[in-house]
C-alpha cells in the first residue's frame, strides 16, 4: 500500500506530536548548515509517516485534527539550536570523543552567530556560558591525561583535542565577564534560565485548522511579523544594531567569518560600510579601513579573474581615505612586522608621546591595486571606449603611490619605499616628455599642497627615481630600474647614452638567470634600443640590437604582446594561463609591424652589399647576416610572377632586387612607399636618412658587383649615376679600399679608381679546389663515424650480421684514418692522409 494512504493509521495524538517535532527539526534545519547530513525519519523503514498527509476525497474531521500548527518565537528557535549542540558538546567530552566536540563546537558556534540579533537584545545564554567554561577545563584535563597516559589516543582525536585548545581560548576571550560570573556561583548560574526553557518546552499546543497552500504561505510570511511577545527579525533572521559599544565586537565578528566557506562578502563589506560611519577616533577609523580595504579585494577570486571597476574605484577611495588618517595622525603608524593584538576590543590612543603600532601592510594594499589595474586592462577589448575610460584611472592609480611613497619616506621605510618607487618608474618610463609631464601636473590637483610637487623635465624625473634604486633597492629591483632607465634613454633619441649604460651593466650576461617579466622588459629595451639606432643612422647598429629579437620568429612571445600558436598542444593549459598573465596592456606595445620593417630594411641594407661582395669572394659565401630576410628574398625570387607591391614585405623585398640591380631611384620609391613609417616622429628625415643609405649602398654594391669587368672607373662618373657627392664617394671607394673588400687604388691627379685584377695562379686554383674536397671529405668521414659508433646509452647490435657490420666498420675506419682512428674530429682526417701519404712513398 503506497505511504500516500497511510493517514488513518495513526491516531490523532501520535500524528499530533510526531508532526510538532518534525516541524520544529525541520525549521531549524533552515537555519543550521550543519544539519545537511540529516535524512527525514519517513525514509525509514518501520517508521509511521509523518507530517501533513491528505487523502483523496476525505472530508471526515480526523484529517483536521491530525494537522496542527505550531507558532514559536526566533529565540526560542535559535537557542534550542544553541542547546542541542550544547548538548551533544557534553556527550562527546563524557566518551572522550573530541572530533565529535570540536564539531558540535563549531555548530554551537554558527548558531550564536545567527542569533546575533537576538543576543543583543537579551544576552549570551547562560547555558552557552557554562558549556564552554566547562569546556576549556575538560581541555586542560584531557592534555594532562594525555602526557601521564601509558595508551596514547589515535592521531586524529589527539589533533582534534590539540585544535580545540586554541579555538575555546580565543572563542573564551570574547566572554571573559560572563565566564567569571560563572565562576562565582557555577551551581545556581543558569538555573533562572532553566526554568524558562521548561516552560516555553512544556507551553500547550494548540491545534488549528488545516489551511490551504496559498492560506499557509501568507500565514508563514506573517509568523515573524507577530508581535506577542516574538522577536522582529529581518533579513536572514536577524536583527542587527551597531553602536559605539559594540563597534569592536563587530569588527571582530567580520574578522573571523573572512575566509570561511558561506560567508556572504557583500554582506560583510555592508557592515563594514555601517562600522565606519559609527567609527569616531582615529584608531576605529584605521582598524576600519584596513579590513574593509581587504574586504574590497576579496572579491576577486581566481588567476583569470579581476576586480569589477566599481569595486576596484571603492578600494581605492577608502585606500586614500586610510593615508588621510595617517598624515593628520602621526601617532599610529601601520606596520606589517609587529605581533598581532588579542585584544582589539578597546581603543588605543597615543600616551607620552608613545606610537601606536597597528598590524597591516598599506604596501601590499598599493600593489594589489595595481595588479588589478593592470588585469582589468589585459582582459578589456583594447579597441572599445573602454579601455580608454579606464586608461584615465591611471592618474587616480598614480596618485596613491606617488602619497604612499611620501608617506614612506617620511617614515623611512626603505623596503616599501624602494617598491612604490619601482612601481611609479614602471607607470612612467615608456611614456614620451609630454605624456610625464601632464602626468604629473594632473597627479599634483589630486594631491595635497605639502605633497603636490610635479617635475618640470621628465629625464630629472627618471632619472631620481633610478638612482635612488640604484642605491638602496635589491638586485632585482636595480636590474629593472636599469633597463626601465635604458628604454627612456632610447626612447628619446639618446643612442651612446642608453648603449653606454647597457653595456657597463653587463645585464647581457646575467639576465638569462633573472625571472620571466624582467627578461621581457630586457627584449623591450632591447628593441627600443634597436629602433632608436635606426632613427639615428645607425643601421648596421640597429640590426645587431633588433637580430636577437626579430630573427627568431617569436616577437609577439618574447615581448609580451600576445601568444604564439602552439601545434599539438605543445603548451599545457596552466602554462597558457600563466603567460596571458604576463601579456602587457595595449597602451604599452611595440608596433610589432613597424619593429618588422625597421629590421627588413636594415638586413636589405646590409645584405644586398655583401651578397654581391661574395660573389667575387667565395669565402664570404656562407657567412649571413639575416637568414629570416635571405628566405623571404629566396622565396620571393622563385616565384613566377610578382604583381604590384602590397604589403611591407612585398614594398621590401621589391626594393632589394632593385637595389641588387642597380636601380636605386626605384628601390627609394618602393621604401618611401611603406605607409608604416607615418608611426615614427619625424617621417621626412627618416626618408631623407633611408634615401641616402640606399644611394650608398647601391653605390657598394655596383662596385661589388661589376669590378671585374672594368680596369677603371671615374669618381666623377660614380657620383653622377648616383647622386652623390664626390667627397662621399671618394669616403665609400677607400673605405672599401682600406678594407681589403675592394682590390683597387685611386688616382688622384686624374681622379680616377684603378681596379686590380689579381688572378689566382694555377697552383692556388688546385689549392682551393683541394681545400674544398678535404672539407667534404671531413664531413662524410664524421657523418660515417657517427653512424657506425654506438652513441651513450645504445646498445651494440645483436644478430648474425652484427659482426660483420662492425668489422666493416673497423676496416672502412681504418682505410680512412688509420689504425688509432678513434679520436674524431679534422685531426682524424689529417693522420689519415698523413699516414697514406707515407705508406703511398713506402
Amino acid at each position: 500500500m503506497s505511504r500516500f494512504f497511510r493517514t488513518g493509521e495513526s491516531d490523532s495524538d501520535e500524528t499530533e506530536s510526531d508532526y510538532s517535532d518534525e516541524l520544529t527539526a525541520s525549521e531549524s534545519e533552515d537555519h543550521s548548515d550543519s544539519d545537511d547530513d540529516s535524512s527525514s525519519e519517513d525514509d525509514q523503514p518501520g517508521k509511521k509517516p509523518q507530517g501533513r498527509l491528505f487523502v483523496a476525497g476525505s472530508d471526515d474531521s480526523d484529517s483536521e485534527d491530525d494537522t496542527v500548527r505550531v507558532v514559536r518565537s526566533a529565540k526560542d528557535k535559535r537557542f534550542e539550536e544553541i542547546d542541542l549542540a550544547v548538548t551533544a558538546m557534553a556527550n562527546g567530552q563524557k566518551i572522550n570523543d573530541w572530533v565529535s566536540v570540536q564539531n558540535e563546537f563549531d555548530r554551537a558556534n554558527k548558531a550564536l552567530q545567527k542569533a546575533a540579533g537576538i543576543i543583543a537584545q537579551s544576552g549570551v545564554p547562560k547555558f552557552y556560558i557554562k558549556a564552554i567554561a566547562e569546556l576549556e577545563k575538560a581541555i586542560q584535563s584531557g592534555l594532562d591525561k594525555e602526557k601521564t597516559a601509558s595508551k596514547k589516543m589515535n592521531a586524529s582525536n589527539a589533533k582534534a583535542l590539540n585544535s580545540m585548545k586554541q579555538k575555546v581560548k580565543k572563542n573564551n576571550r570574547l566572554y571573559e565577564k560572563e565566564i567569571q560570573e560563572y565562576e562565582k556561583d557555577p551551581e545556581h548560574y543558569d538555573v533562572q534560565e532553566e526554568e524558562v526553557v521548561v516552560a516555553s518546552k512544556t507551553k500547550a499546543k494548540k491545534p488549528k485548522k488545516v489551511l490551504s497552500e496559498s492560506e499557509e504561505e501568507e500565514s508563514g510570511e506573517e509568523e515573524e511579523e507577530a508581535d506577542d511577545g516574538f522577536t522582529p527579525v529581518g533579513a536572514g533572521g536577524k536583527t542587527v544594531e551597531f553602536t559605539q559599544e559594540n563597534l569592536f565586537k563587530k569588527l571582530k565578528e567580520v574578522i573571523d567569518a573572512r575566509g570561511k566557506k558561506n560567508t556572504n562578502r557583500e554582506e560583510q563589506v555592508r557592515i563594514l560600510e555601517r562600522l565606519l560611519v559609527i567609527a569616531n577616533t582615529p584608531y576605529q577609523k584605521i582598524l576600519v579601513l584596513l579590513n574593509l580595504i581587504s574586504a574590497q579585494f576579496d572579491f576577486a577570486i581566481g588567476l583569470s579573474g579581476y576586480m569589477s571597476i566599481s569595486l576596484w574605484k571603492n578600494a581605492e577611495k577608502y585606500l586614500n581615505n586610510l593615508l588621510t588618517i595617517l598624515e593628520s595622525n602621526s601617532g599610529y603608524i601601520v606596520k606589517e612586522d609587529i605581533p598581532e593584538e588579542d585584544d582589539i576590543e578597546k581603543d588605543r590612543v597615543p600616551e607620552d608621546g608613545k606610537t601606536v603600532f597597528i598590524q597591516g601592510s598599506i604596501i601590499a594594499f598599493i600593489d594589489r591595486l595595481d595588479d588589478e589595474f593592470t588585469k582589468s586592462l589585459q582582459n578589456i577589448d583594447p579597441h572599445t571606449t573602454d579601455y580608454v575610460d579606464r586608461l584615465k584611472d591611471e592618474v587616480g592609480l598614480y596618485a596613491v603611490i606617488v602619497r604612499s611613497n611620501a608617506y614612506f619616506r617620511g617614515l623611512e621605510q626603505t623596503d616599501a619605499i624602494c617598491r612604490t618607487t619601482m612601481r611609479r618608474l614602471e607607470h612612467l618610463y615608456f611614456k614620451p616628455d609630454v605624456v610625464i609631464i601632464a602626468v604629473e601636473n594632473a597627479t599634483a590637483a589630486l594631491l595635497p599642497q605639502k605633497i603636490a610637487n610635479p617635475a618640470k623635465e621628465s629625464a630629472a624625473l627618471i632619472h631620481d627615481l633610478c638612482v635612488y634604486l640604484y642605491k638602496n633597492a635589491n638586485s632585482l629591483q636595480r636590474t629593472r630600474a636599469m633597463l626601465c632607465h635604458i628604454y627612456h634613454h632610447a626612447l628619446h633619441n639618446r643612442f651612446f647614452v642608453a648603449r653606454d649604460m647597457l653595456l657597463m651593466s653587463h645585464l647581457q650576461e646575467t639576465i638569462h638567470q633573472a625571472d620571466v617579466t624582467t627578461q621581457i622588459l630586457h627584449n623591450r629595451a632591447m628593441v627600443q634600443l634597436g629602433l632608436c639606432a635606426f632613427r639615428e643612422g645607425m643601421i648596421r647598429e640597429s640590426q645587431t640590437c633588433l637580430q636577437d629579437i626579430s630573427g627568431t620568429g617569436r616577437v609577439k612571445e618574447l615581448l609580451a604582446q600576445g601568444l604564439q600558436a602552439q601545434r599539438y598542444g605543445a603548451v599545457s593549459p596552466e602554462q597558457e594561463k600563466l603567460e596571458r598573465q604576463r601579456q602587457l596592456p595595449f597602451h604599452m606595445h611595440i608596433n610589432l609591424e613597424l619593429l618588422e620593417c625597421v629590421y627588413l630594411t636594415c638586413s636589405m641594407l646590409l645584405e644586398i652589399p655583401a651578397m654581391a661582395a661574395s660573389g667575387a669572394n667565395p669565402e664570404n659565401r656562407k657567412k649571413v647576416i639575416s637568414k629570416p630576410f635571405r628566405r623571404m628574398l629566396d622565396y620571393n625570387s622563385r616565384q613566377v610572377f610578382s604583381g604590384p607591391p602590397e604589403n611591407t614585405r612585398d614594398h621590401i623585398m621589391g626594393a632589394a632586387k632593385a637595389l641588387a640591380s642597380g636601380e636605386w631611384q626605384k628601390s627609394i620609391e618602393l621604401i618611401n612607399a611603406i605607409k608604416i613609417w607615418d608611426l615614427m616622429p619625424s617621417t621626412d628625415k627618416i626618408k631623407e636618412m633611408l634615401g641616402h643609405k640606399i644611394q650608398e649602398e647601391g653605390l657598394r654594391t655596383y662596385l661589388f658587383s661589376n669590378a671585374s669587368y672594368y680596369s677603371s672607373v671615374g669618381l666623377d662618373q660614380l657620383a653622377k649615376m648616383f647622386d652623390l657627392p664626390l667627397a662621399t664617394v671618394v669616403s665609400i671607394v677607400s673605405k672599401l679600399i682600406w678594407n681589403e673588400e675592394l682590390s683597387a687604388s685611386i688616382d688622384q691627379v686624374t681622379n680616377v679608381v684603378v681596379l686590380h685584377h689579381v688572378e689566382a695562379t694555377k697552383l692556388q686554383s688546385l689549392a682551393l679546389a683541394f681545400a674544398e674536397k678535404a672539407a667534404g671529405f671531413v664531413e662524410g668521414n664524421e657523418k660515417l663515424l657517427e653512424s657506425k659508433t654506438p652513441q651513450q646509452g645504445e646498445r651494440p647490435k645483436k644478430g648474425p650480421n652484427a659482426n660483420k657490420d662492425q668489422t666493416t666498420g673497423k676496416q672502412q675506419q681504418q682505410r680512412t684514418m688509420g689504425p688509432r682512428g678513434n679520436r674524431g674530429g679534422r685531426n682524424q682526417f689529417n693522420n689519415g692522409l698523413g699516414n697514406s701519404v707515407r705508406g703511398g712513398r713506402k
